[in-house]
């Protein structure tokens, strides 16, 4: 009788532990057909489709870092500078503290947001700090200069150019192998 009543009080607390767990989504939010609520989960990136209906026979669209041309040329444009952190799912890439010289008073550091894969003007949000010290106490951090950040926009979009450009003619070049007919 107690390990029947520890079983029921066990449940039914379990039950509501989960129960309150919900998130609180309004159901008229999501479309009530089934295949419409997956298209929008994935287009919000909440979910994933193994296998895609609408692309029959197709193989998987696998996005890797060092196939976006975008990426790859930010990382080459500041690559003189010590990275804090790179995180291509997040779109986002911070250099640390940087000086050319050891001894300098004054340091540099770059942000790089990506706001699309595209090739295009908008697509990057470049942010420059300078870190200027009178001594190790005290330092001012301000953001500042337009130039620089149209300098690496323009040279970061012009590698992401010629960078697309090279992937799109080393794709479209014709098998010179031996094809061995069965």
């Amino acid at each position: 009788m107690i390990n029947n009543l520890k079983k029921i009080l066990i449940l039914s607390s379990l039950f509501a532990f989960l129960n309150s767990c919900g998130t609180g989504v309004d159901a008229r939010q999501f479309p009530p057909d089934a295949e419409s609520r997956v298209r929008k989960n994935i287009e919000e990136g909440r979910g994933f489709r193994i296998f895609d209906s609408e692309r029959k026979g197709a193989s998987g669209n696998f996005d890797f870092a060092s196939s976006n041309s975008l990426w790859r040329a930010s990382l080459d444009t500041i690559d003189f500078m010590p990275l804090a952190s790179a995180n291509y799912s997040g779109g986002i890439i911070i250099t640390d503290w940087y000086s050319s010289d050891i001894v300098s008073s004054e340091s540099i550091k770059i942000s790089i947001r990506f706001l699309t894969n595209e090739i295009v003007s908008n697509a990057l949000d470049i942010k420059v700090f300078y870190k200027k010290c009178a001594s190790n106490e005290n330092c001012k951090i301000i953001e500042k200069s337009e130039n620089i950040k149209k300098e690496l926009t323009k040279k970061i979009l012009t590698k992401a150019a010629l960078y697309e450009k090279d992937n799109k003619v080393k794709n479209n070049k014709p098998y010179k192998g031996k094809i061995v007919q069965p």
